[in-house]
């Protein structure tokens, strides 16, 4: 485990047409990769698991993230440092990910997508017997 962490502002998205007049941030993201799949996780602050849309169409997966601003009933909002918005974020996925059996979770705002290789891209010891 580092002992520093890198610290980033959430970056709007830009180049892409929303249907909401509302902020779209590009979320944050760790990709570790193990033997059998690729973890993506993503900071996606206020959202959860109906708030938040993945989809794959050919070999991109986008994830989208809608966030309400939460002010109560009769009130209105004085002064805000933190920005409101949506999510989104794609990736290119190779050959390697088995597409039927990706799984995703989301807790505490943060989106957990598990990627599994398939059989073709796993790691395979060959044994080697003496001639």
């Amino acid at each position: 485990m580092p002992d520093t962490y890198d610290v980033k502002e959430a970056q709007a998205t830009e180049g892409a047409e929303h249907t909401r007049a509302v902020k779209v941030y590009t979320p944050a993201v760790d990709i570790i990769e193990k033997t059998n799949e690729i973890l993506v996780r993503a900071d996606m602050p206020g959202v959860d698991e109906k708030s938040v849309d993945i989809t794959l169409e050919k070999n991109v997966l986008t994830i989208y993230g809608k966030v309400e601003a939460e002010i109560p009933d009769n009130y209105r909002a004085s002064y805000v440092e933190y920005g409101v918005g949506d999510y989104r974020r794609s990736f290119t996925l190779s050959e390697e990910v088995d597409r039927q059996r990706i799984e995703a979770t989301v807790k505490n705002g943060v989106l957990l997508l598990v990627l599994p290789k398939a059989e073709a891209a796993k790691t395979k010891k060959i044994a080697v017997k003496a001639a």
